[in-house]
């Protein structure tokens, strides 16, 4: 039985690319009844049925998954951001960074749209946290290349909120791709759904892409949440003062003596960023505790 990746999902279907060619596939009923739904990047068991068709029958055991986007098994994810039309809220990206880093996987913002805006902020943020930080344009081409170089030889994942521009410069990276890119609406603010599935696309030299749907503002609250008391561990730029406070099972919200609160306050830690550490933090502890193990089992 040829295994291979899923490359392409869409309603039902999957693409399987193996050694013995592509095949177009649906999943085996049982993964209805288990709980088990098959992710573009999933490395599967194919069954051929004839003329490129199969069906999947088995999941092999992922390196890490995604709920936002939907995907497995990936080296990093790309978060896209812009300083203009539409402005990326920093939680947005803090909720993704922090999932990221959860799953074991390593996360490069890109600051897109520098032709409108070049995002200071936003680019103080995440440098002075420690992410790998570019500064991209689809319109003049600034940065592509060192986003080709970040991308050399991984599997990546472009997310990020919608009209952020991901297919635009994802169109710079690849033309031959020619993926559909929308307007952003002046008055909302905000981009169309142009990417409609998750799709890897091959760039060569054992570097895939994962294109994923953009997400509206209220949609990152769908993303599966973390226990409260292991939120601390996902954002980097804790890490060198966990441990130093004056209580073991310090919160670093309010209480007295808290090394990290102490870093925030000489400005070594964003505030943008301990106020969605705080933000994520009332959200989990706001979850019952089984429901929330059932949610990440």
């Amino acid at each position: 039985m040829p295994q291979g990746v899923i490359i392409k999902a869409l309603s039902g279907f999957y693409t399987v690319s193996t050694p013995d060619g592509v095949f177009t596939c649906k999943a085996r009923g049982r993964f209805r009844h288990d709980g088990t739904s098959p992710l573009v990047g999933d490395r599967v068991e194919v069954l051929p049925e004839g003329e490129g068709k199969g069906r999947v029958e088995q999941v092999l055991p992922r390196r890490n998954q995604f709920i936002r986007p939907a995907v497995a098994n990936i080296d990093q994810i790309i978060m896209f951001a812009s300083g203009a039309n539409p402005v990326t809220d920093p939680f947005l990206i803090d909720r993704v960074t922090a999932i990221a880093a959860h799953c074991g996987c390593e996360t490069v913002v890109c600051i897109n749209k520098t032709d409108l805006d070049n995002a200071d902020r936003l680019y103080e943020i995440y440098s002075g946290a420690g992410f790998p930080v570019v500064r991209t344009s689809a319109e003049t081409g600034e940065g592509v290349e060192e986003l080709r170089a970040l991308l050399k030889g991984k599997i990546s994942a472009f997310t990020g909120n919608s009209g952020v521009g991901k297919s635009s410069l994802l169109n710079r990276l690849a033309p031959e791709l020619e993926l559909p890119v929308g307007e952003v609406s002046d008055k909302l603010g905000r981009g169309r759904h142009t990417t409609r599935h998750v799709e890897f696309f091959d760039l060569g030299e054992g570097t895939y892409i994962a294109d994923t749907p953009g997400f509206a503002s209220y949609e990152v609250e769908l993303i599966e949440p973390i226990a409260c008391e292991e939120l601390q561990y996902d954002f980097r730029e804790f890490r060198p003062y966990l441990g130093g406070c004056r209580f073991q099972d310090c919160a670093h919200l309010k209480e007295p003596d808290c090394a990290i609160l102490a870093a925030l306050e000489a400005g070594e830690i964003a505030p943008e960023r301990h106020r969605s550490y705080q933000r994520l933090y009332e959200q989990a502890k706001a979850i019952p505790e089984w429901e929330l193990k059932k949610r990440n089992s």
